[in-house]
């Protein structure tokens, strides 16, 4: 008994963020908010990254008013979708893409901004509200339907095992650096022109239209007089 209570002083006393649920989502309590259902995984993931397999988890939450009274409400319910990827590869870089399309999108308001240390994107529309960000080789979505915003203590408690990778200015500034773009096997691969060694292009290449130098013969030179250079012209030696 005495060594679990140590073992609980020095985890307090070291802190630290709580763990990646094995499942993806956390299948407990969190506060006020009572967990409910779980699914998952699901292979129909919303952000998708080419050659980067993902699945995706989530969890539903309600509130204790909402248990208490038996009727559940849309403002009582919140659900938190994570999608796990095989690598980070792209996991940054296609998340700021699928916002910023949502942003040209009529009646979503899309923002960047920080929600209880954890910088993250908003997406706001008629009827829905949600919060995501990228986390090395995860994605998380808190939020749901019917709802005008998203609670900062269930934004708070997942950031906290999955922390925020989102760089400041993604909506405006260049996007996210991905992984390098490789050809793919049958694909021609397009080289950089080196003005200081070109290349032939063949694909382009037009026999008719091209100019091959003749080889020019030395001719003996001829002086203004009409003589030949001796040093040229065989028939005049110069005397020994």
């Amino acid at each position: 008994m005495r060594s679990v209570l140590v073992a609980l002083v020095l985890a307090s006393a070291c802190g630290g963020n709580p763990p990646v649920p094995k499942r993806g989502v956390v299948e407990s309590d969190l506060g006020s908010w009572k967990f409910r259902r779980f699914q998952g995984p699901l292979l129909d993931v919303e952000v998708w990254i080419d050659g980067n397999k993902g699945e995706a988890f989530s969890a539903s939450y309600i509130t204790n008013e909402a248990e208490k009274r038996g009727r559940i409400e849309d403002k009582d319910l919140v659900n938190v979708t994570v999608t796990r990827y095989e690598k980070p590869d792209g996991v940054v870089r296609e998340t700021v893409k699928l916002v910023r399309r949502l942003a040209q999108e009529k009646g979503y308001q899309v923002d960047e901004s920080k929600i209880e240390g954890v910088r993250a994107l908003t997406i706001t529309g008629p009827a829905e509200a949600w919060v995501m960000w990228p986390s090395t080789k995860y994605v998380v979505k808190v939020g749901g339907q019917g709802r005008t915003s998203v609670p900062s203590s269930m934004v708070e408690s997942y950031g906290d095992r999955f922390p925020s990778k989102l760089p400041g200015g993604s909506l405006e500034g260049p996007l996210p650096p991905g992984p390098e773009d490789k050809p793919k096997k049958g694909e021609a691969v397009e080289e950089k022109y080196d003005p200081a060694n070109p290349k032939a292009n063949l694909d382009r290449y037009d026999a008719d239209k091209v100019k091959i130098p003749e080889n020019k013969v030395d001719q003996p030179t001829v002086d203004p007089a009409g003589s030949s250079d001796p040093k040229t012209d065989p028939k005049k030696k110069p005397k020994k």
